[in-house]
């Protein structure tokens, strides 16, 4: 890597720091005195320790003294403003040789944030859950970012220092020994990263790389990180490099790229497509799953090669199909589920061919939205019916089953999770969890009261909210109690409820397996086609290649629904009522036969 500390037997440690504002930089190790750095030109200070062992720790100094941790520490034993550890990569002694990956078409995965995972809170607690996963049928796990942030707790896309596994949840080695662990079982590994941002405490690379930041674009966050002005090579290397260690120090089968729309370049090639590029080079020799948040629908960036193989991203979360599908369980119809509500035609769309929007207008941004999908297969696509973002920028972050008929729920997870589209669970799903997932942080001082603040003025604009005591209700994201609500109740298990709910998802992953995976490994391009039957009720076939055709007769509201066809070929799942061309209200029938 060319920033941070590396450490190699036969010299040493060599410290390197992008500091382009300062003619001088000090390393200043912990118990010793300071040792200048040599600049080594444009911006780099570079200094080799002979004696710097692993566990040494160290910061940099500025020319005001002012002490900085290393911006591509591997470990922050004492949080964001404390020093870096000096780590020797090929410490750990890997033992998943055997592990060659999964496939993506059978993929089922499971997003699961390691802080409230378990009581444990950590990667080595996350462990002791994983034969659960196994036995539920999940292939991949898809972790919350674990970056450096500041405190105890939070959502993980408040980090600063990206390449540092948080301290609250363990060292670096445990991490591997959790990516290890679930090698074992089966179970890929994908994380969470944010290169469209950085957190607001601990960040402190405008002090002495200001150029990593620029005004000629701006995202949400502020100031847009610097990707494609001058000076940005050494910017887009760290974020290059950081997506490159975590597939290669730690043996990960994938990353998911949080919200790209905010990752501004306008160079050739993009940083995506570099970022790409790079990282499928480095892993030549077994699958690597790259996934996309992205607002624009950019199908563009999900292309296929003749042969079917994901050229650079292999697929996107896919809002579309949880907006269509939450709007039709819960009917709710604010803020951006407007565009989508009693809309049958999108919810025919996003499910037949991945997105809903193709470039149309969408009336709440006021502007046209995304790219035809058709072309894309199934797989292209990351279906979900809940997810962090999805339960956690609700008010009090409760989930679909808190607030919705529990019919409506079982209907609309019949449909996701046997949708040739990769399903999603969130986690707790799998046995319908009432534990909330509120949105939590831990920063102190005029930043906590922001963030509060902000917080209860984000839902000013929902009817329900704009009643001051209203808004006062909302839990305070910086109060351990709202994170301690977060935490998964394992215990819940032992309940008739939730052990019946676990049974019926394992029952439908296990379908899943053996009848949907080998269709959806047949299908290509525009293999979706939906037909609308009435108000929330869709027959959807997609063609699996040859002759076998997978077909859905959904009939998601509280009344009957005729019109369908009669049921054709072998009945894989009923949900609901299902007789003939009549469906009862949330009905739900999936069938495969033969094209003719």
């Amino acid at each position: 890597m060319p920033h941070g500390a590396q450490w190699a037997a036969h010299i040493g440690t060599r410290f390197r720091l992008w500091a382009p504002a300062h003619p001088r930089i000090d390393l200043a190790i912990e118990g010793r005195e300071p040792l200048p750095m040599e600049d080594i030109g444009q911006g780099w200070h570079e200094r080799v320790v002979r004696d710097a062992e692993p566990g040494t720790l160290y910061r940099f100094r500025l020319p005001d003294g002012m002490l900085v941790p290393d911006p591509a520490s591997r470990f922050q034993p004492q949080d964001v403003h404390g020093p870096s550890e000096v780590i020797d990569p090929t410490d750990y002694l890997w033992h998943d040789e055997a592990w060659t990956g999964r496939p993506w078409h059978e993929t089922v995965l499971y997003e699961l944030h390691i802080g409230s995972f378990t009581p444990a809170g950590t990667f080595r607690g996350a462990i002791d859950r994983l034969d659960h996963l196994a036995a539920l049928g999940v292939t991949a796990v898809e972790i919350m970012p674990v970056g450096d942030f500041p405190g105890r707790r939070n959502w993980g896309y408040d980090g600063v220092l990206p390449y540092a596994p948080d301290s609250s949840y363990g060292r670096p080695e445990d991490l591997k020994a959790f990516v290890e662990s679930a090698h074992a079982r089966g179970i890929s590994v994908i994380l969470d990263v944010v290169y469209n941002h950085f957190g607001p405490d601990g960040n402190y690379l405008s002090l002495y790389a200001p150029g990593f930041f620029t005004e000629r674009h701006h995202t949400p966050w502020g100031a847009a990180v610097n990707y494609d002005g001058a000076h940005s090579a050494p910017v887009r290397d760290f974020a290059i490099h950081n997506a490159l260690y975590w597939i290669e120090e730690f043996h990960l089968d994938g990353l998911r790229l949080d919200a790209v729309h905010a990752i501004i370049d306008e160079t050739t090639p993009h940083l995506l497509h570099e970022l790409a590029v790079r990282a499928r080079h480095a892993t030549l020799n077994r699958p690597l799953h790259l996934v996309l948040e992205n607002e624009e629908n950019a199908a563009s960036r999900l292309l296929r090669s003749d042969g079917g193989r994901a050229e650079r991203y292999t697929a996107q979360w896919n809002d579309d199909v949880h907006h269509v599908l939450h709007v039709a369980a819960s009917g709710e119809a604010d803020s951006y589920y407007a565009d989508y509500a009693g809309d049958t035609d999108k919810l025919g769309r996003a499910l037949a061919q991945g997105f809903a929007f193709q470039g149309e207008v969408m009336p709440f941004r006021g502007s046209p939205r995304g790219e035809p999908s058709g072309e894309l297969p199934p797989t292209a696509f990351v279906s979900f019916v809940q997810n962090h973002d999805q339960i956690g920028n609700r008010a009090f972050g409760d989930r679909l089953n808190a607030f919705s008929p529990a019919p409506a729920v079982a209907a609309v997870s019949a449909v996701q999770l046997l949708l040739p589209q990769v399903p999603m669970l969130f986690m707790g799903e799998e046995w319908q969890a009432t534990s909330p997932f509120p949105f939590f942080c831990d920063f102190s001082g005029d930043l906590a009261d922001a963030i509060r603040n902000g917080r209860r003025e984000e839902f000013r604009h929902f009817p329900a909210f704009r009643d001051e005591a209203a808004r006062d209700r909302i839990p305070d994201p910086t109060a351990e109690s709202t994170f301690a609500s977060a935490v998964l109740d394992w215990d819940a298990l032992d309940e008739p409820g939730s052990a019946a709910a676990l049974e019926r998802t394992r029952r439908l992953l296990a379908l899943r397996r053996e009848c949907i995976a080998p269709l959806v490994a047949a299908m290509g391009p525009y293999a979706g086609r939906h037909e609308i039957l009435g108000r929330q009720a869709v027959t959807v076939t997609w063609a699996a290649g040859g002759r076998d055709v997978l077909r859905l007769d959904a009939n998601l509201k509280a009344e009957p629904q005729d019109g369908f066809r009669p049921a054709a070929g072998q009945e894989i799942w009923r949900e609901g009522e299902a007789e003939g061309d009549r469906l009862g209200p949330w009905a739900v029938r999936w069938t495969i036969h033969s094209d003719g």
